[in-house]
């Protein structure tokens, strides 16, 4: 059952496709938690998305079902691909977009893990 508020998981959204592999991806980590792939429109250099390889929708879906290890091996799986590509210096950024006005697109949680130039500020100002 969803967290209040976030609805109704959708079994037909991209992510859980490509999760159930009908739908390929250039995979750069995989583990029992999570999958790590390039994006299809690239926002910077490096713009890999990390999912969990569950059914959740948000972060507040995602902290309110999620197991212990389910929660720590997700946000590891984030670390380690940062390590992996080499990103740790000059640095990178990470966004979660969460709901409409926050512009999430996929309602799957997701984190966009962007690096490869100078990002600029946060929000446009």
């Amino acid at each position: 059952m969803p967290v209040k508020g976030t609805g109704e998981y959708d079994d037909t959204n991209i992510f859980a496709r490509i999760l159930r592999g009908e739908i390929p991806c250039r995979k750069v980590h995989e583990d029992q938690w999570s999958l790590a792939f390039h994006d299809i429109n690239p926002q910077a250099p490096t713009h890999v998305l990390v999912i969990p390889k569950a059914r959740y929708i948000s972060w507040a879906d995602f902290s309110a079902r999620a197991g212990e290890a389910e929660i720590a091996g997700f946000v590891r799986a984030v670390g380690q691909v940062a390590r992996d590509l080499g990103l740790e210096e000059p640095g990178y950024r990470l966004l979660a977009n969460i709901g409409e006005h926050a512009g999430q697109e996929v309602p799957h949680l997701h984190v966009h893990l962007f690096a490869g130039r100078g990002l600029g500020p946060m929000l446009a100002r």
